[in-house]
């Protein structure tokens, strides 16, 4: 009895990843063993800097609003307990837009925290 290969399948396979591997360097777009390897490597780091991207931008907009944060005065621990005491619900992306585009809109805010940890 003959051998079956499904050569059919084969090809598609391997062009479907030679095709996704386009772009990388050397051998890792030209021979599939290598194309394989390269294509599974990138999507782990993909999948894991998915999730990880989250963390990195809160960690910039964290930065971002300490340094105007210290700028007026204020630690970025207490000026966030400030606002929470304030009643004030930004979130640390829109803080951190305010402290880059109004620094002076920032500013009051700072206040508003500053107030609202001495009446408490």
């Amino acid at each position: 009895m003959p051998r079956v290969t499904n050569m059919v399948a084969t090809k598609k396979r391997r062009r479907r990843v030679l095709e996704q591997t386009r772009g990388y360097f050397g051998k890792k777009s030209k021979l599939f063993r290598y194309a394989k390897d390269a294509l599974w490597r990138a999507g782990k780091f993909a999948y894991r800097d998915r999730k990880r991207r989250k963390t990195d931008f809160r960690q910039l907009w964290i930065i971002r609003i300490n340094a105007l944060c210290r700028e007026n005065g204020l630690q970025y621990s207490r000026f966030i307990n400030g606002l929470k005491i304030a009643g004030i619900e930004l979130n640390r992306k829109s803080l951190s837009e305010l402290a880059i585009h109004d620094s002076v809109s920032f500013g009051s805010l700072v206040a508003k925290a500053k107030q609202a940890i001495q009446a408490a």
